[in-house]
C-alpha cells in the first residue's frame, strides 16, 4: 500500500471512532429504554450506605428548637447534613452516633465546611437525659443532651419533634438504633448508614458525593 493510501486509511479509521461510539451508545440506550438492560444492577453503585427510596422530606416532621419555636430545615445552612435521630432520651447508641459523626465530619478534611450535623430527638435537648455513664471517648457523661452539645459537640444543631412523626420519618432507626442519615441541602433524606458500614467507607461516600455535587 502506498504512503498516501495508507494515510487515507488512518484518517478514515480515526474519523470512524466517534461514529462507532455514537452507534454503540444509541444501541445501549435503546435496550435500557426497553427495559432489557438494567445499568444500575449491571454496574453497581458507588455508595456504601443504603439509598432511601423514595427520599423523605424532613419537614414532614415539625422541627422545633430548644425553646419550642418552629425551626424548619430551610433555616439551617444549605449544606449536606449528617442527621442523628433520637428518642425521649439519648442512650448508648445515640451518644456513640454523635461521637462517630463528629469524627467523620472532622475526617472529611477540605469538605468540612460543606457538611453540618443535626440531632433530631423526641424532646428538647435540656430535658433529654443521657442514659450513659461514660462518653465514647472516655470522659464521664454530663446530665443531659444540652450539656453534651455545649461541652463536646459545638456546632451541632439539636432539634426535636413529635415522637410519632419521627417514627414515620426514620423507620430504619426503629429497627436498628445504630442508623443515622444523610440529608441533602433541600431537606430530602437521601441515605441511611448503620454499624455495618465502616468508618472509612462512610468517609469515602461523603468525599465522593461532595466532590461531585454543587450543594
Amino acid at each position: 500500500m502506498t504512503t498516501p493510501a495508507r494515510g487515507r486509511m488512518v484518517l478514515l479509521l480515526i474519523a470512524g471512532i466517534p461514529l462507532t461510539m455514537i452507534l454503540a451508545a444509541t444501541w445501549l440506550w435503546f435496550f435500557v429504554v426497553r427495559g432489557d438492560l438494567d445499568l444500575v444492577s449491571a454496574l453497581g453503585t458507588a455508595n456504601r450506605g443504603s439509598l432511601v427510596q423514595p427520599p423523605r422530606q424532613i419537614d414532614a416532621a415539625p422541627l422545633r428548637d430548644a425553646d419550642g419555636a418552629p425551626h424548619p430545615y430551610a433555616s439551617l445552612e444549605p449544606r449536606w447534613t449528617m442527621l442523628v435521630p433520637g428518642r425521649q432520651d439519648c442512650a448508648a447508641d445515640c451518644e456513640h452516633l454523635l461521637y462517630l459523626t463528629r469524627q467523620i465530619h472532622v475526617a472529611t478534611g477540605k469538605y468540612f465546611n460543606r457538611l453540618q450535623r443535626v440531632y433530631l430527638g423526641g424532646a428538647a435537648p435540656q430535658v433529654t437525659a443521657l442514659a450513659v455513664s461514660q462518653l465514647s471517648d472516655g470522659p464521664p457523661a454530663p446530665p443531659n443532651l444540652a450539656a453534651l452539645v455545649d461541652g463536646e459537640h459545638r456546632g451541632l444543631v439539636a432539634l426535636h419533634s413529635d415522637p410519632q412523626a419521627l417514627a414515620a420519618l426514620f423507620p430504619e432507626h426503629d429497627q436498628d438504633p445504630s442508623t443515622w442519615y444523610l440529608v441533602d441541602p433541600r431537606g430530602w433524606i437521601m441515605m441511611s448508614y448503620n454499624s455495618e458500614v465502616g468508618y472509612k467507607d462512610v468517609i469515602a461516600d461523603l468525599k465522593f458525593l461532595l466532590k461531585n455535587s454543587s450543594g
